[in-house]
């Protein structure tokens, strides 16, 4: 099929599916009929779509249609059907499934002993990811669709969660990597009292310029520079031989803990944090004129243009006024100036840390709903749930984080002679 005839058979279906639309609404206004719930439209279109897909699934098992006179003297025929509720997207649906009067049939829409269907158990998954509790789950599902979920089955359809995290924290990676941005969150867990603990998070951008999180780790006391120094050896360990540049906070001994792993790699200061712990030191009111103070050091063209940027502003009024500001960006020079030496290409993907800040947000969102986690394989469960509504494997629409890449790319494989075997 030619590209004009898919879009032509797309068209007609789309037309098709509008009608059909229009029909139920119609149906809906004039009865007066709710859409969910007992005696809805859409759970008897629910009803009728998957007992029909049943039926074709029981001629398939048998060899032969309903009524038809080839199934005579084929050893096994139809025997009516059993009555089934099972919880679908649309709510609680009772259908007619189909037997067989040898025993033999295995419906796969509708498996035996099943109660609910997969995208019942990821709108339960959903609702989790965005720190629902189990008691906010049961009534978000009772009003929508009038169904009392029990919380032993929320528990059930999260705890199923656990084997997939762990085959994702354990998974190869790429040996190279352009970039790998970490950070810390902090979220609350009992352990006797509720105390704050850090979760190291490590997001890579890949050679197609897609993100991707790499990993979740649940560390004890302060963020340090030793788990980190763990979090790394494991990331090396998984496959990553290589990263061009280690975005990351001002956290003293990172640096090191970076280039004990990987000996090659650049370590960058995030101008986000730079930014931000420069803005803590002074008044929201001032916060106007501090950016674009600010902005004038890092987009300096020269590491010389930015040492005289900052000497201006140290002898500012603003400088004079906030000197933790200028101490700050001194006692980060070493780690910021990297950023200075790079192409305009390099240098809008390594500040743009929008992706790291992005997803942090999020997380810090759905825990913050929380309040507090009873365990830390239950914090990570959530986090896990989290990150992969935020990111769907190899969707470059979704997941692309820098507009021509290939250009920066490019400039990459220049700058960091040829380390990334670009083609």
């Amino acid at each position: 099929m030619t590209d004009k005839e898919a879009a032509a058979a797309e068209a007609v279906e789309d037309k098709l599916v509008d009608e059909v639309v229009e029909r139920l609404m119609d149906r809906a206004d004039a009865s007066g009929a709710a859409l969910l719930g007992e005696g809805g439209l859409l759970t008897a279109v629910t009803r009728a779509v998957l007992e029909r897909a049943l039926d074709a699934e029981m001629s398939e098992h048998l060899g032969y249609e309903k009524h038809d006179p080839a199934g005579r003297g084929s050893g096994n025929s139809r025997n009516g059907t059993s009555s089934k509720t099972v919880l679908t997207d649309a709510g609680a649906v009772t259908v007619a499934v189909p037997r067989d009067r040898n025993g033999s049939f295995e419906p796969k829409l509708v498996p035996k002993h099943a109660r609910r269907l997969a995208g019942f158990n990821e709108q339960i998954l959903s609702l989790y990811a965005r720190g629902m509790s189990v008691r906010d789950i049961r009534s978000h599902l009772a009003g929508m669709y009038g169904v009392e979920v029990s919380p032993d089955l929320i528990s059930k359809v999260t705890d199923a969660v656990a084997d997939e995290l762990a085959i994702w924290q354990n998974r190869p990676l790429d040996a190279i990597w352009p970039i790998i941005y970490i950070d810390a969150l902090w979220i609350k867990i009992r352990s006797g009292s509720v105390v704050s603990k850090p979760v190291y998070l490590a997001v890579g951008v890949d050679m197609d310029g897609r993100k991707d999180v790499l990993g979740l780790w649940v560390g004890d006391g302060g963020e340090g520079a030793t788990t980190w120094m763990t979090v790394l050896s494991e990331l090396r360990n998984r496959g990553v031989e290589d990263v061009c540049i280690v975005a990351c906070d001002g956290l003293k001994g990172l640096p090191d803990a970076v280039t004990a792993t990987w000996p090659r790699a650049t370590v960058q200061t995030c101008v986000i944090h730079l930014m931000r712990a420069s803005l803590r030191f002074a008044s929201k009111r001032d916060h106007p004129a501090l950016v674009p103070a600010l902005k004038a050091i890092y987009t300096a063209p020269t590491e010389q243009a930015a040492e005289q940027a900052l000497q201006e502003f140290s002898v500012s009024e603003l400088g004079q006024r906030y000197p933790a500001i200028v101490r700050t960006w001194q006692a980060a020079w070493s780690e910021f100036t990297p950023y200075l030496a790079f192409p305009p290409e390099i240098r809008k993907v390594v500040y743009s840390t929008n992706l790291i800040e992005s997803i942090n947000a999020r997380l810090r969102k759905t825990t913050r709903n929380r309040g507090h986690f009873p365990s830390e394989q239950a914090a990570l469960k959530v986090l896990y749930l989290a990150v992969r509504e935020l990111i769907t494997p190899k969707a470059r629409d979704v997941n692309h984080v820098a507009a021509h890449w290939k250009t920066a790319l490019n400039q990459f494989s220049l700058f960091f002679e040829d380390r990334l075997n670009a083609e």
